[in-house]
């Protein structure tokens, strides 16, 4: 065997010997690639009970009449009453506003002449609540019939309906969002130790939007707040 061929030969088995080996890097490289594509997706949940810190409460009211100027008295006389009134059981004055009223006139609207109408002018007008002292302006709500004895004709359609808020979210959201992910975590804790695996890394991770609700129907001053994350974890034997 000459030098030249017992070279080649040399050459050749240290070609075979590093495929060889790096067969095996790339087999080891796959299978720790293919480890890390195994995710498990979990949804955790927080939700919380707060009390309303916002009451907007419109009262509204009803005028008819054929004499426009004594219309107006009248609703002026009207509002006048219905804010002594929350004065006088703990509304606080810079609470209450008064909005411009809505006057109708029958016998000038184009689709009915207004001839079988007792009264020619109608007028609509509200007094709203805004306040943070929810405890006294509900208090107040349940004497407002007082108001409809001294002849005042309150109107009880769907937007005379109290409207509570809850403005301290960014208060709770941290401390909520951090329950969700434990929650998330433990969801997907579980599923990996069921099927003989241990949780990794977090992949991806998405916090779903915040909702505010009533708790209920006959309870909408407290407020149930809602947020469900999304969390993806890496799986490992």
């Amino acid at each position: 065997m000459t030098l030249t061929t017992k070279n080649s030969l040399i050459l050749g088995v240290c070609l075979i010997a590093a495929l060889a080996l790096f067969g095996v890097i790339l087999g080891m490289g796959a299978k720790s690639v293919k480890q890390l594509e195994r995710t498990v997706t979990a949804k955790g949940l927080s939700e919380r009970e707060v009390p309303a810190d916002i009451v907007i409460w419109p009262i509204k009211f009803t005028v008819a009449g054929n004499d426009i100027e004594a219309l107006y008295r009248s609703i002026e006389t009207n509002t006048a009453t219905i804010k002594q009134f929350l004065t006088t059981k703990g509304v606080a004055a810079t609470d209450v506003s008064v909005s411009a009223p809505e006057i109708t006139d029958r016998f000038a609207q184009a689709y009915q002449s207004g001839a079988g109408a007792e009264f020619r002018y109608a007028a609509n007008q509200s007094v709203t609540v805004y306040s943070k002292d929810i405890k006294a302006v509900r208090a107040v709500m349940s004497e407002l019939s007082e108001i409809g004895k001294q002849g005042i004709v309150l109107s009880g359609d769907y937007d005379s309906k109290p409207d509570y808020l809850y403005t301290g979210l960014s208060d709770i959201k941290p401390a909520m969002i951090e329950e969700s992910t434990q929650n998330a975590r433990e969801v997907a804790g579980k599923f990996a130790a069921d099927s003989d695996s241990r949780l990794g890394k977090i992949k991806t991770a998405s916090q779903g939007q915040f909702s505010i609700e009533d708790r209920d129907q006959n309870n909408p001053h407290i407020k149930k707040v809602r947020v469900v994350s999304t969390v993806q974890y890496y799986l490992a034997d």
